[in-house]
């Protein structure tokens, strides 16, 4: 049995449902704009990370001077505030107008390029105040544009993974932490001076850290030691890798998410910074989101019920560990390289628009309230995460997985009931499951190996989230059936019907 009580024990804001759109590039495209129309009407998203793409702004004109060419960035801008996104705004690359190296560049994607045949400069400036005035420029661009009242709700961050090779001074060796640190750290000196000249309103932050906790406690210090603006401190969180899937080394589990966050927090908290804000700007179950089943078979997860399950267990995970993440984002990268509907590549949907499961399970617990309430239950692989609503009904999210997802978990049913006495509300429940809202899955049973346009009608249709029971409630105990990685909401009206 499992059993909501009806007492809030806290307030538990929504951290979740918020990603990375990419590429920036794909905003001012068709297919860019039809994924960001659907994530806005369906209330799936609520902040998008997006890069300033600098390199595509600032030029020399005629006379060697700094030139700014913001047309597409507006373009952009505009459309991602009319769907009404908040923004995370990566201020990066580097404009190759100002880069000490003009041949220190990286594609960091599948292909030799990245989309529309682009690399990245990722050397250093020439000259840091040059760097300083074009990130001032910028802000005051869209502080004139769109009001220090909106922007000032806006995360700006100095660049990405700056602590590995493939984003900054990819010229150097991947082991080269200690020149990248001391270089990041005159550049987000440099931002944060640009940044605080335009308006002290401005909320700033990074490093968006890849991977090294000795780059982490280095740039914190340099902060501290500098009295520079930190607003929020940015890191990413990947449960493993492609190439240790294949190997078997290190198997999908939320416990590695959770070991990278307290591991970043307590580098943190040791360095001064406990009670900074702490935004995980990219997660993944697995990185490298530009690789599919080509690279590593086990990818495939990413297009089944497994990683809507894994989703739902990390927000469990991380909101029973008390750590104070204020948002997670998943980065929807390696969607522009997609050649067919279903072969592993992380994003929400496929190259016909079919809604994948984890597209799904967004929607699901976006429906989450903020009141946090208890869960009684000894199911030993059952996640639960029970709120109230702001109208005072209830929504409970629930997913049965194993520490490794595994296929194998036997299925269960259990019935759930509730303190209150909810007879003749409305109860609601929706389920992703092998058999339900799973478009991969039902085209593996049906064989559509090479699904004809009315089959592929069939899958968008299996891919729209709808309920799977909605009811008044006779005062019985409700009772669900879960299997292996199934992933399941109840929700509960506020009033009596009728």
């Amino acid at each position: 049995m499992i059993r909501i009580h009806n007492t809030v024990k806290r307030t538990q804001h929504n951290f979740w449902n918020h990603c990375h759109f990419h590429p920036t590039d794909a905003i001012e495209d068709a297919w860019g704009r039809r994924i960001l129309d659907r994530l806005a009407a369906d209330g799936a998203v609520r902040t998008v990370r997006m890069y300033t793409m600098l390199e595509d702004i600032v030029y020399r004109d005629e006379n060697g001077a700094l030139a700014y060419d913001f047309r597409v960035n507006d373009l952009r801008l505009d459309y991602m505030i009319e769907r009404g996104f908040n923004i995370l705004l990566s201020f990066n690359f580097m404009p190759e107008c100002i880069a000490s190296d003009p041949t220190s560049t990286s594609c960091v994607s599948k292909n030799k390029t990245r989309y529309k045949g682009k690399l990245i400069n990722t050397s250093a400036p020439t000259d840091y105040r040059l760097w300083e005035e074009i990130c001032y420029t910028y802000a005051a661009h869209i502080i004139a544009r769109y009001g220090i009242e909106r922007v000032s709700q806006w995360y700006c961050q100095c660049f990405n993974e700056p602590d590995i090779q493939p984003f900054f001074l990819s010229q150097l060796p991947d082991d080269a932490t200690e020149t990248r640190l001391r270089e990041y750290c005159k550049l987000y000196a440099a931002f944060a001076r640009g940044l605080r000249r335009a308006s002290p309103q401005m909320r700033i932050g990074g490093p968006a850290l890849a991977r090294h906790q000795s780059f982490l406690g280095g740039f914190l210090d340099f902060v501290r030691e500098n009295d520079l603006q930190l607003d929020f401190i940015s890191i990413h969180s990947y449960g493993t890798s492609p190439a240790r899937l294949n190997a078997g080394t290190r198997p999908l589990t939320v416990q590695n998410n959770l070991a990278k966050c307290r591991a970043c927090f307590d580098t943190i908290a040791a360095h001064g910074f406990g009670d900074t804000e702490l935004v995980i700007d990219e997660w993944g179950a697995a990185s490298a989101g530009f690789f599919n089943r080509d690279e590593c078979p086990e990818l495939m997860f990413r297009e089944t019920e497994v990683f809507s399950a894994y989703y739902v267990k990390l927000i469990d995970i991380l909101i029973r560990s008390g750590l104070p993440v204020s948002k997670m984002l998943i980065c929807l990268s390696g969607q522009h390289e997609m050649t067919e509907d279903f072969s592993g590549f992380r994003n929400f949907f496929t190259l016909n628009f079919i809604a994948k499961p984890i597209y799904n399970a967004y929607l699901l617990a976006a429906k989450l309230g903020e009141g946090l309430l208890e869960a009684e239950h000894a199911v030993e692989d059952l996640a639960v995460i029970p709120t109230k609503t702001a109208d005072g009904g209830y929504a409970v999210l629930l997913t049965y997985a194993g520490e490794h997802f595994e296929p194998d978990l036997p299925a269960i049913t259990e019935t759930l009931t509730f303190a209150e006495d909810i007879a003749g509300r409305q109860i609601t429940v929706w389920r992703i499951d092998r058999e339900t809202t799973n478009p991969y899955r039902l085209r593996e049973r049906e064989g559509m190996t090479a699904p004809t346009a009315e089959q592929l009608n069939v899958l968008r249709e299996e891919g729209r989230l709808r309920p799977v029971l909605s009811t008044v409630a006779d005062g019985a105990p409700l009772p669900l059936c879960l299997t292996a990685n199934s992933t399941v909401l109840v929700t509960v009206s506020a009033e009596k019907c009728g």
